[in-house]
C-alpha cells in the first residue's frame, strides 16, 4: 500500500474529509487529493501532522512515504535490488 492509499483508508475509517485535513494542513483540497492519489507528494512535516490528525503511528506512516520515494526513485534501474541491498548494509552500519 502506497502513502496516498494509506491516508485515505485512515481519513475513511475515521469519517474525515478531504478538505478538513487539507485546511489542517495549511492547502488547498485538491493538492491533498493529489496526495491521496500518488499525484503528488506530501511533505516530511505535513506526513507527521497527518500522523497526529489520523492518530496513528508517525513512525509507520513516515516509513511508507519514505518508501514511496524510494520506489520513484529507483523503480526503472535494472540495478534496482542490488542497490537496495548495498544501502541496506550501509544502514546497518550506522
Amino acid at each position: 500500500m502506497h502513502f496516498g492509499e494509506k491516508i485515505k483508508v485512515l481519513r475513511e475509517s475515521k469519517e474525515l474529509l478531504q478538505r478538513q485535513l487539507a485546511a489542517t494542513l495549511e492547502i488547498d483540497t485538491p493538492m491533498f487529493s493529489k496526495i491521496e492519489r500518488g499525484e503528488r507528494r506530501a511533505k516530511r512535516e505535513q506526513v507527521i501532522q497527518l500522523a497526529e490528525l489520523l492518530k496513528t503511528d508517525s513512525k509507520e506512516l513516515l516509513s511508507i512515504w519514505l518508501a514511496d520515494q524510494i520506489f520513484e526513485l529507483i523503480a526503472n534501474e535494472d540495478s534496482a535490488l542490488d542497490a537496495l541491498e548495498l544501502a541496506e548494509k550501509r544502514i546497518k552500519q550506522i
